[in-house]
């Protein structure tokens, strides 16, 4: 088997069984810094926004609950996601469309960048109002992280055959992770540090439906 694939088809099981899943070394330390510069670029640049929680007339923008900076990436025009991650990612989706059922269409994503001492507070990632988010993504960009870093993604997982009510996952640079988008509640821990990602949900209607 081609080893994408056995790490495809050992995600898929993962999500199946326990709602999500994470990939080490999803991308290269190279493809990372590639990514990285563009994100860099782009944040220096002042184009970020400030992120809000909800959506239309629900939407509302503060800091209480969420702290982080984003910028919505059309993936036409990204030419640092070309090389390796957007290939790979409609690999993963054919494979999770062939395997799992997901009947998943499009996908949606931005970067996020979350400022020392910024913390997104404990959510879930699918609207009231809106079912059409069916799987969470996160590919994350940071070298050299360590725990006394902050920012884990804390993803409340209510572990079988375990008293854990949570897992705590360090931001290390090429990390992929991937969880159910209506089921598990997660939040980021507050960053002691400057922390990248690039964050997206794979849809069940394409985005101009």
């Amino acid at each position: 088997m081609h080893s994408d694939e056995a790490v495809f088809d050992r995600c898929s099981q993962h999500i199946s069984n326990d709602n999500y899943s994470v990939i080490d070394q999803f991308l290269t330390s190279e493809e990372v810094s590639d990514i990285l510069v563009g994100v860099e670029n782009k944040y220096s640049q002042d184009k970020f926004k400030k992120a809000g929680v909800g959506q239309n007339d629900d939407y509302n923008n503060t800091s209480q609950v969420r702290g982080d900076l984003i910028y919505w990436i059309d993936s036409q025009k990204v030419f640092e996601l070309k090389r390796r991650f957007l290939p790979y990612l409609n690999k993963f989706i054919t494979h999770l469309n062939q395997k799992c059922f997901l009947s998943i269409k499009d996908y949606e994503m931005h970067y996020s960048v979350y400022p020392k001492g910024t913390y997104y507070k404990r959510h879930l990632d699918q609207f009231k109002k809106d079912d059409n988010r069916v799987l969470t993504f996160i590919c994350y960009l940071n070298f050299d992280w360590r725990k006394g870093d902050g920012g884990d993604l804390r993803l409340y997982t209510n572990q079988k055959n375990t008293d854990a009510q949570y897992i705590d996952i360090l931001p290390e640079a090429g990390r992929f992770v991937c969880f159910k988008s209506d089921v598990l509640e997660h939040e980021v821990l507050v960053t002691n540090k400057t922390r990248y990602s690039l964050t997206g949900w794979m849809l069940t209607r394409a985005m101009d439906s």
